[in-house]
This record gives C-alpha cells, structure tokens and sequence, in this order.
C-alpha cells in the first residue's frame, strides 16, 4: 500500500509542476490547479481517505509528509510569486495561508462535516477554492480571474 501511495503522490506533484510550467501567471497557475484538483477529487472515494487513515497508517503519514511539505512549499512559491505579480494581496502571510488552504482541502473531505449524503466532495472543494482564490487576490488580481473564469464557463 505504502508503494502506490508514493508512486501515486510522485505522479500528482509531476501534474503540480507541469501545470507550473505551462501557466503564463499566478492567476492561470490557480485556474489550472483548480482543473487538475476536480479531475483529482472526482476519482477519490472520501470514504478511502477515512480507511487508509484507519487502516493504512504509514501510508496516511506518507500522504500527510507530502501535503505538508510537497503541496504546502508548492502553495507559498504560488503566493510569494503572486505577490511578486501584483495578483495576490501582499498582506497575507505565505506560511498560514499555504497551510491553512491546504488543510482546507483535506477538510473538505471529512464526512463528520460534509456527511456524503448531502454533500457532492467535489462542489465542497470547489466552494473552498472559490471563496480561497477571491480571498487572496488584489483587485488586479480579482479582475483576471473573473476574465479566466468567463473564458471556461463559456
């Protein structure tokens, strides 16, 4: 178990840094992220989260190393160079915010909050990374997400 967790968790930050690459801004990175966490959630049963904690312990560590240190560094790089943009408010301290978003995610995922009988996971992410990127933003930055955000929905 503890194998495929980290070929799985090695696969998902190669998709990280690829969306990194190929974004032109901090604001595109956010919206292909975005993209890359539905397609990510929609094939993650919540109720695997809940066993592979119970019964999978060293794979659970495996999975929580990664999230805070893989995601968490790669969430303050977006911030810091949003920042650096001018997308992202200034004001705002890197380190709790990357930890707070992704901690948000795992969250999101927790039946005890969101029981699955009435909540669908993946609009719950989406709801957590709505309300996160319009929260971070400067009005610069606000301004190119709703432009990127009408390009997709239309």
């Amino acid at each position: 178990m503890i194998a495929l967790v980290q070929k799985k968790l090695k696969e998902d930050e190669e998709q990280m840094n690829d969306i990194i690459n190929r974004s032109g801004n901090v604001i595109e990175e956010m919206i292909n992220m975005m993209k890359c966490s539905e397609e990510i959630f929609s094939r993650i049963n919540p109720i695997v989260i809940h066993e592979l904690q119970k019964f999978h312990p060293e794979a659970w560590k495996q999975f929580q190393e990664f999230k805070n240190k893989v995601i968490t560094q790669k969430m303050e790089q977006l911030l810091t160079k949003g920042i650096t943009q001018g997308y992202i408010r200034p004001q705002i301290d890197v380190k709790i915010i990357a930890r707070m978003h992704v901690n948000m995610v795992e969250m999101g995922f927790n039946n005890a909050i969101f029981p699955l009988a009435e909540f669908n996971t993946w609009k719950v992410q989406q709801q957590f990374l709505e309300h996160f990127n319009y929260g971070i933003c400067t009005l610069k930055g606000y301004k190119l997400l709703n432009q990127y955000k009408n390009i997709i929905e239309e």
